[in-house]
């Protein structure tokens, strides 16, 4: 739960803090996003659009239930899922060589 700020540089340095946390979160996911592509079995099996969506719809109404505003949050995944995409096709492409 966010705290009431009273000066700028309060909000910019729990900014901070907070971009700590999410960049570490994104190293993580990253890491399993690696090992996936030891599973998936050709570049549709990465891309995988039906998933896309269930993780869309899963984090819309997990911003409904945490008071977050879901069309950003949509809009933070669909990036952040398709430079993942990115990253496992790399990966996956290397595997197959």
């Amino acid at each position: 739960m966010a705290v009431t700020c009273i000066t700028l540089d309060e909000v910019r340095s729990n900014i901070d803090r907070l971009d700590q946390q999410i960049v570490t979160l994104l190293a993580e996911r990253g890491q399993y996003v690696s090992q996936a592509a030891r599973f998936k079995k050709d570049t549709d099996s990465v891309k995988a659009p039906q998933r896309v969506e269930q993780v869309i719809a899963k984090v819309r109404n997990l911003s409904n239930t945490v008071g977050a505003n879901p069309d950003v949050t949509e809009q933070v995944y669909r990036a952040m899922i398709a430079a993942f995409i990115q990253q496992e096709l790399a990966e996956h492409a290397a595997l197959s060589t």
